[in-house]
């Protein structure tokens, strides 16, 4: 069965600006193949200290991810969304992360949301069923 592709819109960073993405999202390559209960405790980890990330705080993450891998430009979702939650991060915020399915027909995909919207997806907010969702904390509590 062959499925179209269509890749985001990839805009060129300039070389300075690509080693901090580059970096995320190798590391989200290894987060995106260990066991769910890993990764969310690692996600839950880097939260901690984070302020919530604005829309466009998001936004300018996700883009700067997509626009260093061709992998998180297409159907790496997981990879992507992992990345994008870890950029914010070392940027000092952190956006809501994501997981869900669909099952008409079945499909998984993981995202992420800032301000209580989708960050860079094609479909409305509830197209998927959340599993499992990471939001910021506040400093209260981290502790």
């Amino acid at each position: 069965m062959s499925m179209s592709v269509v890749l985001a819109e990839r805009r060129r960073l300039p070389p300075h600006r690509r080693v901090v993405p580059l970096l995320v999202v190798g590391v989200a390559r290894l987060l995106a193949k260990v066991r769910p209960a890993r990764l969310r405790a690692v996600l839950e980890f880097a939260r901690r200290g984070a302020a919530p990330a604005t829309f466009d705080q998001a936004l300018a993450a996700r883009e700067a991810v997509v626009s260093v891998s061709l992998r998180c430009a297409g159907q790496g979702c997981l990879q992507r969304s992992i990345a994008t939650a870890l950029l914010c991060r070392v940027r000092g915020s952190w956006p809501t992360w994501c997981t869900g399915v669909r099952t008409h027909p079945f499909a998984a995909h993981a995202w992420v949301e800032a301000e209580d919207r989708l960050v860079g997806e094609g479909h409305p907010k509830g197209h998927f069923k959340t599993l499992m969702s990471i939001a910021p904390v506040s400093r209260d509590q981290d502790r």
